[in-house]
């Protein structure tokens, strides 16, 4: 079996670069039965989660990964779960904002997509 910790920093980095750079370049990670919690809004299917993602009020982004943990998700299926927890920087602003997501990754012909999604900004 794969290394899980490798597979969900691989994936991460290529996510949150991707995100940063061109977020309309992330539809491939998702598919129509895809689940996104952004905040409080439930999103599903590839349309869906990338008009969410395109439309964030926000030109520029750069994502620090702090923590990131896996662990296998399933007995029967290779999928795994990812938990992030890091800090962005939005549109060169001064003040870093911290936030935790979640992945649920679900193989897919000897790659992964993003089965659930979930997004949270921490406060405090």
């Amino acid at each position: 079996m794969a290394d899980i910790n490798e597979i969900a920093k691989q994936f991460t980095d290529y996510y949150y670069s991707t995100f940063d750079s061109n977020r309309a370049n992330l539809a491939p990670l998702y598919r129509d039965h895809s689940m996104l919690t952004w905040e409080d809004k439930q999103l599903q299917g590839t349309a869906a989660i990338l008009n969410q993602l395109q439309g964030l009020p926000f030109a520029q982004v750069q994502h620090k990964v702090i923590t990131r943990d896996a662990q296998p998700a399933s007995d029967t299926v290779a999928s795994i779960l990812v938990l992030v927890t890091g800090q962005l920087l939005v549109d060169d602003g001064a003040n870093v904002l911290s936030y935790s997501q979640m992945f649920h990754l679900v193989p897919d012909g000897g790659s992964y997509f993003v089965l659930n999604d979930v997004f949270r900004l921490v406060y405090g």
